[in-house]
């Protein structure tokens, strides 16, 4: 960020960048082939929050959801439940298999935790009613992959287990109404564990704090209810110490010693909505900060100023600027990471399943 220079939010640009994220990606972009499923949640979040969803036709917006339902594994017998889930995109052979079911497709096609999230939060982004989503299997593939210690691995077969896939099970579980695929005990006490002697939490225990775990842990603790019990008030205070003093250069670190990075305005910044103590931040240099990471040819926003702009980068930032209730933004949930347009619809469609399960209920 160059002195006292004011950048403008590119709006139009950045609609036509997410744009061609749906079409189209860089040749660059390649590596996230078996991640496509996060990069349409990143796009079609975006267009939300720019008010922009409506640029999405009715007819590609069908093919849409028909792709991510496409991606979906249907077990045929309760022995393969755990193996359900999302794929997050189409790489493997199998997904273009005539034959839904998991019995006639590899034994290494399964579900990944991540991917589930962002289809889950993406149909509900384009009003779906989740009508075809096996919520049994998904759930048993969510319980699967818990480990003792109350973290989750990221897929079946084994993975790294951190704060990242408790977030995302606790996501799923919470679209879904249904906590029971979690041991909640065990994962609000990996949460607390996972605080480092420097306030904030790791991706596990013994490991050094990070903005983006520290986002994934609280919002988790906010998903289950846990939030105001899960901490005490000494081990809040100093988690927003930690995390405010992450200001840098204009914008948020991840963690000491690093450059300010325009994706943790949304997960420092969520972390702070969450705690309550948004208001500690100088929002319009962590706003010009965030504008000068902007591409002002392509649209789109990057890491760092004067870099190639992503979609991740670009929705991330574009999410933070939401939070900080910037450039006519939608509002956005902080711990489902949507807009909360598209958590009303959720909340209807939680309305509309109570009444179905007992017509008694009036909501």
């Amino acid at each position: 960020m160059s002195g006292l220079e004011e950048y403008q939010f590119l709006r139009k640009r950045h609609v036509r960048f997410l744009q061609r994220c749906v079409q189209v990606l860089p040749y660059s972009a390649v590596t996230f082939d078996t991640s496509r499923m996060t990069v349409l949640f990143f796009t079609l979040s975006g267009l939300d929050l720019l008010n922009a969803l409506d640029e999405i036709d009715d007819a590609e917006r069908k093919h849409i959801i028909d792709w991510i339902y496409s991606l979906q594994i249907l077990p045929e017998d309760k022995d393969q439940m755990s193996r359900a889930g999302f794929r997050g995109g189409s790489s493997l052979a199998s997904c273009r298999s005539s034959n839904k079911y998991l019995s006639n497709i590899s034994s290494f096609d399964c579900g990944h935790i991540t991917m589930t999230y962002t289809a889950l939060a993406s149909l509900v982004i384009l009003g779906d009613d989740l009508s075809r989503v096996n919520r049994e299997a998904v759930l048993a593939h969510v319980a699967a992959l818990q480990c003792e210690d109350g973290s989750f691995f990221s897929t079946l077969g084994g993975s790294e287990n951190d704060m990242r896939f408790m977030y995302c099970a606790a996501t799923i579980c919470y679209i879904l109404q249904d906590f029971s695929a979690i041991n909640i005990d065990a994962a609000v006490k990996y949460i607390v564990n996972s605080m480092s002697y420097e306030g904030a939490m790791g991706q596990g225990i013994y490991l050094e704090s990070h903005g983006g775990s520290s986002y994934c842990a609280v919002a988790t603790l906010q998903l289950m209810g846990k939030l105001d019990s899960g901490l005490s008030n000494t081990q809040r205070q100093r988690l927003v110490r930690w995390l405010v003093s992450r200001l840098t250069e204009g914008g948020f670190q991840g963690r000491p010693n690093k450059r300010a990075d325009t994706c943790y305005t949304f997960w420092i910044g969520a972390s702070l909505k969450l705690l309550g103590c948004l208001d500690l931040l100088d929002i319009s240099t962590l706003r010009q900060f965030v504008l000068s990471t902007q591409d002002p040819i392509t649209g789109g926003l990057a890491k760092y100023p004067d870099t190639p702009p992503d979609g991740l980068h670009t929705y991330l930032g574009i999410s933070g600027l939401a939070l900080l209730e910037q450039d006519e933004l939608r509002t956005i949930d902080p711990a489902l990471n949507i807009t909360q347009r598209a958590l009303k619809h959720l909340h209807t469609l939680h309305k509309n399943n109570l009444q179905n399960s007992d017509p008694s209920i009036k909501c």
